[in-house]
């Protein structure tokens, strides 16, 4: 968006008489994204000489080399093409890079473009991606936090690069100040529904040889490895271009196919929203797979919180909804969308290992907009969905349940439909009724509920609950606890009368 967005300050800033320079930076694998080129050419048609982008040039993205994703091809004739000045050189050559901005500030009628050919980790040498094997695809330090001893490693090895440059002009070392690190909580035992994922749809494919995927620079993240491994060819990477990808698998499933297509959720629900929904409208089948949905992770930031994915999705017809709880959910998840379900499905999950201690009544079974009882209670009804807020509930409970307060724990892992004469039997007899939404508020599972209710004509009091200003950043139970979702929090909510 950053092109754009400089576009938009460079004339609101003519608008008021001033010129003033505006710098963007871009990453390589970003330029796979239309809107970039959607804004080359207006910049060169208004003449706004005030924008500089810098493209860092690292020639790999969040996977893979950007080559092998989608290549770019020649980039210098690229951007001429669409009338930009465009400059190249050594992204590290900071007496260089000085030299072509000093040349860029001569050229005022028309935008200027400048690809710095940089290396991804420069300054720690085994981070640095020449340093990888030829054999070697995945970049592994693109996302996710390195362990504690690669930490410890990479600083001692920057530490003594700048004390050794510091000492040639005499000055002194380094003053380093430290403090005990923060203990990582231990995930053993934890919910790994990603991993699930994997396996389950492994195993339909094998079934069902129509079924292909289409990934948008995720692999990792949306466990895609084992199937691209599995069956090569029925494995498509369409790279950082969301609208192209679903309209790639709405050609495909035109002629037969059945495309699952991947990326994050808060990617896959909104910028190709236009095209999953003439998708829809040409009632075809496909399955839409968003990971990290929801509001943990936290670190990522609110960009990748995705918390507006239902309200985005689920209005369109012929478009199902469900967030699996657990492991076996997702299995029967997948199994439904894949074997059972006539129309399209959006498979929303969690991808953080989430502490989540129910368990399945034996013998269940993913019936459609029907829920199950994960733990009874008479006093308040409790209805949600997914390992992140479920979970959290759960432990609610146990706290109230000491208290002589006890709640009854539904699991609802359709989004967007509700079975009439369930809903009608779980909620006989209760005067107070909870909805948690891991999403806002504002057209989440919990609206849906609460007017099915009203439509019922049951009168119990409903309360809400769920995300209601943009995602919180930090850690997991920072972040919970902020939005009020967090156990302690629940159970405050629950017991309130």
């Amino acid at each position: 968006m950053g092109i754009s967005k400089a576009k938009g300050m460079a004339l609101a800033n003519r608008h008021a008489g001033k010129s003033v320079p505006i710098y963007v930076l871009t990453g390589d694998g970003e330029l796979q994204e239309g809107q970039i080129y959607e804004s080359l050419q207006g910049a060169v048609n208004r003449q706004l000489g005030e924008i500089t982008v810098i493209v860092d040039h690292n020639k790999f993205q969040s996977d893979l080399k950007v080559s092998l994703t989608s290549d770019l091809g020649d980039l210098e004739k690229k951007f001429a093409g669409f009338g930009w000045h465009v400059a190249r050189c050594d992204g590290h050559d900071l007496p260089r890079l000085a030299q072509i901005f000093a040349e860029f500030k001569t050229i005022t009628d028309r935008p200027k473009i400048l690809i710095a050919d940089t290396i991804k980790g420069r300054g720690v040498s085994f981070m640095e991606h020449t340093s990888m094997d030829s054999d070697v695809e995945l970049y592994r330090f693109h996302s996710g936090a390195p362990d504690f001893a690669v930490y410890e490693k990479a600083v001692a090895e920057m530490l003594a690069s700048a004390n050794a440059q510091l000492g040639t002009f005499g000055a002194a070392a380094l003053s380093v100040e430290t403090s005990a690190a923060l203990q990582r909580p231990s995930a053993e035992g934890f919910r790994r529904l990603i991993p699930a994922y994997s396996q389950a749809l492994i195993a339909a494919a094998e079934r069902n040889p129509a079924v292909v995927a289409l990934d948008g620079d995720l692999l990792l993240d949306t466990g895609l490895i084992p199937f691209k491994n599995k069956f090569p060819e029925r494995f498509y990477e369409c790279g950082i271009a969301e609208q192209d990808m679903v309209s790639i698998a709405g050609g495909m499933a035109l002629r037969g196919l059945l495309p699952v297509v991947h990326s994050f959720a808060c990617f896959l629900s909104t910028r190709p929203n236009e095209q999953i929904y003439n998708n829809a409208s040409e009632r075809t089948k496909i399955i839409y797979t968003g990971s990290l949905a929801g509001l943990l992770p936290g670190t990522p930031g609110h960009s990748h919180q995705s918390v507006r994915d239902i309200s985005a999705l689920g209005g369109m017809p012929h478009l199902v909804l469900i967030e699996p709880s657990c492991e076996t959910e997702v299995a029967q998840a997948v199994e439904w969308a894949i074997f059972e379900n006539a129309e399209s499905t959006y498979l929303r999950l969690t991808s953080i290992p989430v502490d989540a201690p129910f368990t399945l009544p034996d013998g269940y079974r993913l019936t459609p907009g029907c829920g199950v009882t994960l733990r009874k209670g008479a006093d308040v009804l409790v209805l949600g969905y997914g390992p992140v807020l479920l979970g959290q509930a759960w432990r609610a409970a146990e706290k109230l349940a000491a208290s002589g307060t006890g709640v009854r724990l539904e699991n609802l892992p359709w989004l967007n439909r509700v079975d009439d004469d369930w809903l009608r039997e779980t909620a006989r007899g209760f005067t107070r009724i909870v909805t948690l939404d891991n999403h806002y508020v504002a057209g989440g599972q919990g609206e849906m509920i609460a007017a099915r209710l009203a439509r019922l004509g049951i009168s119990a009091r409903v309360q809400n609950l769920g995300v209601l200003d943009f995602p919180r950043c930090g850690q997991h139970d920072e972040v919970l606890r902020a939005h009020g979702l967090d156990a302690d929090s629940l159970a405050a909510a629950f017991a309130k009368q």
